[in-house]
Order: C-alpha cells, then sequence, then structure tokens
C-alpha cells in the first residue's frame, strides 16, 4: 500500500478534487480488507498474515479505474522502493543486481543437483557386514563357509523383491534363501552362508562381490546393486 499517495484516507465524489479536500487517493471503501482471506488491513503496512494473494491489489484497481485515479495504490513492491519513489524501471535494475542473479544461479544449481539426486538415486540400498561366528570353516561335505549379514534397505513406497547373488570365485555358492522381500520403505537383515570347495582356492583373503537384483511381483528387474566383501580360505 502506497501510503504517501493514499493518505490521508476518505471517501468522496467521483467528481470531487481530492487535493481540494485535503485527501489522499484512498477512498476509505474497505474492499481490501473484505476480499482479503486473512481479514487484515494492508493498509496498515506489512504484516506476517499476509499470504501474497494479491486479491487486495486487485480489487483496489477496479476502484482507481472507476474513480479515475490511476492503478497502483497497493501494488507488489518492495518498502525500499515505496519509500524512494522508485518507478518500475528502478525496481527492476535494482533487483537484477548482479549479487542477486549470482545467488539465482546457486539458489538453481543446488535444485537442478536435489532434483537430479532424487531422479537418479536407487530405489534400495545394501550393507554387507560379516557375521560374528567365527570367520571361517569347514562344513559338511569339505565345503568352505563363510557366513555374512546383509542389510536390505527399501526406500521405495512399495514391496519389492531382492535376488542375491554372490560373485569372485570359481564354485562359489550362496547355501541360504536367495530371494527376499522387503516390505515398502522398510529394511530387513538378512543371513547369508557361502560355501566353497575346498580345493577351489588358495588359503587367504579373495576378493568377491554380492550382486543385488530388485524387482516388482510378477515383473522385471528395476535396479542392481553389487556390494564388495572378501572370502576367508583358512589354512
Amino acid at each position: 500500500y502506497d501510503s504517501e499517495r493514499g493518505e490521508p484516507r476518505g471517501a468522496r465524489s467521483k467528481k470531487a478534487d481530492p487535493r481540494a479536500l485535503n485527501l489522499g487517493a484512498c477512498v476509505d471503501c474497505s474492499l481490501c480488507v473484505q476480499v482479503c482471506p486473512t481479514g487484515i488491513d494492508i493498509r496498515k503496512g506489512l504484516q506476517y498474515e499476509c499470504i501474497g494473494c494479491g486479491a487486495c491489489a486487485d480489487v483496489c484497481d477496479t476502484v482507481m479505474e472507476k474513480v479515475g485515479y490511476p492503478k497502483g495504490l497497493i501494488k507488489y513492491s518492495t518498502q525500499n522502493a515505496m519509500a524512494g519513489g522508485w518507478t518500475r524501471e528502478q525496481t527492476w535494475r535494482r533487483v537484477l543486481r548482479p549479487r542477486v542473479l549470482l545467488y539465482t544461479g546457486i539458489l538453481l544449481l543446488v535444485t537442478l543437483a536435489l532434483f537430479s539426486s532424487l531422479a537418479l538415486r536407487k530405489p534400495f540400498k545394501v550393507d554387507v557386514v560379516r557375521d560374528r561366528s567365527p570367520l571361517a570353516r569347514i562344513v559338511s561335505g569339505g565345503q568352505i563357509e563363510n557366513v555374512y549379514r546383509l542389510q536390505v534397505m527399501n526406500a521405495a513406497e512399495k514391496p519389492l523383491h531382492f535376488r542375491l547373488q554372490a560373485q569372485g570365485l570359481q564354485g562359489l555358492s550362496i547355501v541360504t534363501e536367495t530371494d527376499v522381500l522387503v516390505p515398502a520403505t522398510e529394511s530387513r537383515w538378512v543371513s547369508v552362508r557361502l560355501q566353497l570347495p575346498y580345493d577351489a582356492a588358495p588359503p587367504g583373503s579373495h576378493p568377491i562381490h554380492f550382486q543385488i537384483q530388485s524387482y516388482e511381483e510378477g515383473k522385471e528387474v528395476v535396479g542392481e546393486i553389487e556390494e564388495k566383501s572378501v572370502f576367508l580360505v583358512p589354512r
């Protein structure tokens, strides 16, 4: 609200000269208050209840047009622009300063990076942790066994199936369940036992990786992750 132009406010006839009556442009019709969704009087200055809908500006322009006064008694502007009496060109020149453009560019880049990360993120995550049991053991049949714990986290808004595979050594196999169902936005710990023929690898630590594929019931694979680990062969 341009108080310099609008005050003092008061009713007058359409043909009356506001200067002769020592009145401003505001005819004190109170329509700006009546149309405000929050019921504030914008003529009292900026208020935190204002939601910036512009209803008061629209109705005020209508009244100004009817009484033959210039529009813009209530308008989108800044306090500095109002106090300085800036024109529209001066206001835009102030807004389009290099610093403002720089901050706007940085904000756009951050927003773009945020949406890119959301669009490219995988709908699940997997952590591989070695079990607290002995690092390696020989089980029946002469197989070397290592035990792992996998935390499968489903970040999607729907249940997902996860297919587990282990690769990296010839003859390496999973002897526990290889298909896991995790409800939407939940996580599940899965115990995985890997076995390897006794003479398939020399003693020591051997790099392997778990391949985890996610898919919906009856549909194709929607995501895939590989997590590294090691398989220990005892001496």
